[in-house]
């Protein structure tokens, strides 16, 4: 009986080692372990047991966009802070890549030795797969599931797939965000029945004779545009009058043939369709639809049309939802209206990427751990959501029947609120607290969207551009020098000047580019049979 006691109690005390040992192993499990019975949630209780926050840490995050000229962020980042010191022990400071030259300055930001922590990223604008390539971003395949747990388990495997560069997640989608970013014109709708235009402008011929109009009754320059929208009036032309579709290599050069062709590759410069851009636009330029020095002007198109200064601006329907609601105020039944130009035939609307929007870790961030876990309260967290996109209650909005609106005594410049917070918007936050800033009808227009409108069809598809990177310089250079004169007919002979641009980037390499995206294709069309 005493040897049977004594097998017992060694038992008992094997058994209690074991259960120690494995308790050590789930409370210090690193970003690839697995936590245990513990979720690590940084809402919750959890985190302080599992995940060592007691080292205070300020976790620096950059947005794209010009930084607010009011201290209204300062102020929301006050009560944000103290919510993320309690709940994370942590500081989030946000700092700005201004809008001119952003890209430059973006990239830049990524290839020197800054630190900071999180960033803007996405895969049609602001090069991912490039940098990714590079090593810009950090691997959060493991770090998500214990430092993210809430957007880990919100986000579907299939998009996490989309975020993967050499099957590594090097990025979070904002997914579960509703948005049309596809761009056009604006123009007044009063002003236009006022000229006998009373449908709505789907063509560039009849924004062509409004235009004129605004010229000939209103004596005002119709599109009083910036030398540097012309590469964006470019996709605009060919998404008006191609079946093609942009593919995501740097440029803007490259696209494929069409939704029923997505595995050719060819470039739009090269067909008739760029000779009568620049023919329709040396007209529009000789008519005078933009200023004479429009390749020097600098100016503000926007803030010309809602001083009722010029008749045309042009950006994406995000913008236009809350611009309409400014020209109704600022000019009060200027009835502002949108000519979306890939509904001009009604068969190349293409549903955005969710890598459009999207935030990463950069790869010398000294905090990644805290940083996911700001992130995670910042995108589910709705108290801090609010703080971080609609700024403070009673301060820069107040809600009147489920609604957003400004509060009495609102003053635009010293109390407007922005973040730029663009890689973690929610529809559950933001359908739960909807804004009077946005035009109630937008509705309609998404509705019109959605007759045509197909799923994106490159998801997945990463180009490594290293095997061609000099040659698409080249071509990007060629490009820079090339359009802005041929699209506000500034470069003579519209024929030649095609013809000179086509000739120099041949030369530039453009053949061997396209051979190796085609190549790289191919391969992709391969792995996914």
């Amino acid at each position: 009986m005493f040897k049977s006691l004594k097998n017992m109690t060694a038992l008992l005390l094997i058994v209690i080692l074991v259960l120690a040992i494995l308790t050590g192993c789930s409370q210090n499990a690193g970003p690839g372990g697995q936590p245990g019975d513990k979720s690590p949630s940084p809402g919750g209780d959890g985190p302080k047991d599992v995940i060592d926050t007691s080292e205070f840490v300020e976790v620096v995050w950059y947005h794209l966009g010009d930084p607010p000229t009011n201290d209204q962020l300062d102020l929301a980042a006050e009560e944000w802070n103290k919510i993320l010191k309690d709940k994370v022990n942590a500081h989030l400071k946000i700092n700005f890549i201004e809008w001119a030259d952003y890209l430059t300055k973006y990239n830049l930001l990524l290839a020197t030795g800054e630190n900071f922590d999180m960033v803007n990223t996405a895969s049609d604008w602001l090069d991912m797969w490039p940098n990714a390539a590079k090593g810009a971003f950090m691997d959060i395949t493991d770090l998500l599931p214990v430092y993210a747990p809430q957007t880990w388990a919100s986000v579907p495997e299939e998009h996490w797939d989309q975020c993967k560069f050499n099957g590594r997640i090097i990025t979070i989608p904002e997914d579960q965000y509703t948005q049309w970013v596809n761009h056009g014109f604006y123009y007044r709708g009063d002003w236009a029945e006022e000229f006998g235009i009373t449908e709505p402008i789907r063509d560039w011929d009849t924004l062509g004779l409004y235009m004129q109009k605004v010229k000939d009754v209103k004596g005002l320059i119709p599109y009083d545009v910036v030398g540097s929208k012309a590469h964006e009036l470019l996709d605009y032309w060919f998404a008006s009058y191609t079946d093609s579709i942009m593919l995501e290599v740097p440029g803007n050069i490259f696209y494929s043939k069409s939704y029923d062709d997505l595995y050719t590759v060819y470039s739009p410069i090269f067909e008739d369709t760029m000779v009568e851009m620049a023919k329709k636009m040396k007209e529009w330029g000789d008519a005078g639809y933009w200023r004479s020095d429009v390749l020097n002007y600098t100016g503000d198109t926007r803030e010309a049309l809602k001083a009722g200064q010029t008749g045309v601006d042009a950006h994406h329907t995000q913008t236009y939802a809350s611009l309409r609601v400014e020209m109704d105020e600022k000019q009060p039944g200027s009835n502002l209206q949108m000519f979306p130009v890939h509904l001009q035939r009604g068969n190349n609307l293409i549903e955005m990427s969710i890598t459009h929007g999207a935030q990463s870790v950069a790869a010398r961030s000294k905090n990644p751990e805290r940083a996911l876990m700001v992130y995670d309260l910042m995108r589910n967290d709705e108290t801090l959501y609010r703080l971080l996109n609609f700024g403070r209650e009673g301060v820069n909005y107040v809600v009147v029947n489920g609604k957003r609106t400004r509060p009495e005594g609102f003053d635009e410049t010293a109390h407007s609120f922005f973040s730029n917070f663009w890689g973690g918007r929610m529809d559950k936050f933001e359908n739960a607290l909807p804004s009077v800033r946005v035009y109630d009808k937008i509705g309609d227009l998404y509705a019109e969207y959605d007759k045509y409108k197909k799923p994106y069809p490159y998801a997945g598809f990463v180009f490594d551009k290293t095997p061609v990177e000099t040659e698409i310089s080249a071509l990007n250079d060629v490009k820079a020098r090339h359009v802005p004169p041929i699209v506000f007919g500034k470069a003579g002979d519209p024929e030649a000047a095609v013809e000179a641009f086509r000739q120099e980037l041949k030369a530039a390499g453009y053949d061997k580019v396209l051979a190796e995206i085609q190549n790289q294709i191919n391969k992709w069309k391969e792995s996914r049979n």
